[in-house]
């Protein structure tokens, strides 16, 4: 009997160490999964772990990704889609909404194979109250890396990193999905996309289409960004970046007012930790003058307080934002 392993949490959120009694009481060590038996027959486990799963047992089970959907979904539509031949649905979109005074809006991305819940968990204990966020779930869809297997993901990843091979189209929706929820905010809240993995690498794209003015099918790319932030991410498309910064003056002065934040860990061997200092040194070498890049020694492919910490203060820093509490 052949059993097919889905809903796996390679990209979730884990810490070694918690130093935060909200980090804990959210379950961030849990890795969910559902063994899927003949005639329809499914049984959900979960494993709690003290620590970071072991790459060579998640890469293992990767390949066994099953299809799975997360609860109500939308259909891609709108900017940067018109000339998409792929139909996706995304799946069910989380919203923490703002307890003070709405300032700002940030989209953040999951990684590969979870889905909005696990991140909005995190960000709503965040000591930053003027903050709405909105937290998608990735379109269900083949990826290469999993030989084709089926599981959440915002393009296909045949590599990652900004080696592997670029699935513009894929990107593009996603893109332009992002946007769409970004679309509906009011004229005087400032904007934002984060993401983790995955995500980052949404991030990051959605940030070279901003610079560009357009989507990489050519469509214009509408919303007025105010921060980037990516986790364990990296660059798409790095090899163009410059190009696309130099085509005008109005390109050349966004990327160089536009405050981007990227931390990686020194540890990480599923996105490589050379990868994520690639990405900054071309973001820094195509006039991103508003950057950052914070490592840290010993983490690997999850979060940590200390990295949230400076996620915060530099969110404070750059987005102007009162209000905040102490975390």
């Amino acid at each position: 009997m052949q059993v097919l392993v889905s809903h796996l949490f390679i990209d979730s959120l884990t810490s070694p160490k918690p130093q935060k009694k909200e980090f804990k009481k959210k379950n961030l060590y849990a890795l969910h999964s559902t063994f899927f038996f003949p005639f329809g027959i499914q049984i959900q486990f979960t494993i709690n772990t003290e620590g970071p799963l072991s790459v060579l047992f998640i890469a293992e089970l990767a390949y066994k990704c099953s299809d799975m959907n997360y609860g109500s979904s939308s259909r891609s539509s709108g900017f940067g889609n018109r000339t998409s031949r792929r139909s996706v649905e995304y799946g069910r979109t989380y919203v923490v909404k703002p307890k003070g005074r709405h300032q700002a809006t940030i989209v953040w991305l999951h990684g590969l194979g979870d889905n909005g819940a696990s991140w909005s968990q995190i960000l709503e204990t965040l000591p930053h109250p003027n903050i709405k966020w909105i937290c998608p779930t990735a379109p269900t869809r083949p990826v290469a890396s999993f030989g084709g297997f089926s599981c959440t993901a915002w393009f296909d990843a045949g590599d990652f990193s900004e080696e592997g091979p670029d699935d513009i189209e894929g990107m593009d929706a996603s893109a332009a999905h992002v946007a769409n929820l970004l679309s509906t905010e009011p004229a005087n809240i400032k904007l934002g996309i984060g993401g983790f993995s995955m995500g980052a690498a949404i991030a990051l794209y959605s940030a070279t289409c901003y610079i560009h003015g357009k989507f990489g099918n050519g469509n214009p790319y509408p919303i007025n960004l105010s921060v980037i932030i990516g986790f364990s991410g990296w660059l798409p498309c790095y090899r163009s970046l410059k190009s696309k910064v130099e085509v005008s003056q109005d390109a050349i002065r966004r990327a160089a007012a536009l405050p981007v934040l990227l931390c990686h860990g020194r540890g990480d061997d599923v996105v490589m930790y050379e990868q994520g200092e690639k990405s900054a040194e071309v973001l820094r070498s195509a006039g991103f003058q508003n950057f950052s890049f914070k490592t840290y020694n010993g983490l690997g492919h999850y979060t940590s307080p200390e990295e949230m910490d400076d996620f915060c203060k530099w969110l404070r820093m750059k987005m102007g934002l009162d209000g905040s509490r102490s975390y």
